[in-house]
């Protein structure tokens, strides 16, 4: 039976969402305050993350940029005067640029860990004792099937969100006794506007019609199509529940079968 402090649901809950102004962040922000939750929305653009906001049942805005000094401090100090110390907090950001492994140099590593890893271990840093206090807490972030099986041609990508991973795995241990997950949410191919310019720009290389490219990129999904922004943020919406306590430390991905290993 679940503790009473397990018992908080997701109608109940503040909802902290980086980089939440387009694609799979917005998604799943779309999806908490479908839940009810109140979603503080996340992005360097300022302006956009209102107009998401508005949209939203219980939501509030914040600019700011991760990558900067204090970008991770100035979007928890928001959340917390908007709603207080988030119950949610949800993971995301850019990826490093595309390129092969046999291409790449020592800073080009450094660089891509220094992207992925440490604005977001700041983010856990600063909200990660108030969940411990109160015995509930959900982190979980946004990552990449390369996780699962390194994507070809995107080996900073690969490596930097495989740092990432292995310190929320490790995060997960420590504090799965204080009621507190750590997940990651694994996107395939889904129907985003970044998926579409990945398609364009191979299309425009091999000089191929876009259809093509997006015909044969569904062939190697089992599903036969892409993913839609909802069922990825529903899947987040699972992982951020109650129902989803005895969930942690684990990649779970939403990929309509296209990473061929359990």
């Amino acid at each position: 039976m679940l503790r009473a402090d397990q018992r908080i649901s997701v109608s109940a809950a503040v909802s902290q969402v980086a980089a939440s102004t387009g694609g799979l962040g917005r998604a799943v922000a779309e999806a908490l305050a479908a839940e009810g939750a109140s979603v503080v929305v996340a992005g360097r653009r300022g302006e956009l993350a209102k107009e998401i906001a508005a949209e939203l049942p219980e939501a509030v805005a914040v600019q700011a940029d991760l990558s900067s000094p204090g970008g991770p401090q100035a979007l928890v100090e928001a959340a917390r005067e908007a709603y207080g110390d988030p119950d949610i907090l949800i993971l995301n950001g850019p990826g490093p640029r595309p390129g092969t492994a046999a291409d790449l140099d020592t800073g080009d590593l450094a660089s891509a860990v220094d992207l992925l890893l440490p604005a977001q271990q700041r983010l856990v840093a600063l909200t990660l004792p108030a969940m411990r206090r109160r015995g509930w807490g959900r982190i979980l972030a946004i990552g990449s099937s390369g996780i699962a099986a390194p994507l070809p041609g995107l080996a900073l990508s690969n490596a930097g969100r495989a740092a990432l991973a292995a310190y929320l795995k490790t995060l997960a241990t420590e504090v799965a006794a204080d009621g507190v997950t750590v997940n990651l949410l694994l996107p395939g191919r889904i129907a985003t506007d970044r998926v579409a310019a990945l398609d364009a720009a191979r299309a425009e290389r091999e000089q191929r019609l876009v259809a093509e490219v997006e015909a044969a990129s569904k062939a190697t999904i089992p599903a036969g199509r892409y993913g839609t922004p909802a069922e990825f943020g529903a899947s987040a919406a699972f992982l951020c529940g109650a129902p989803a306590s005895y969930i942690t430390g684990t990649a779970l991905r939403c990929d309509g079968g296209l990473v061929r290993s359990l």
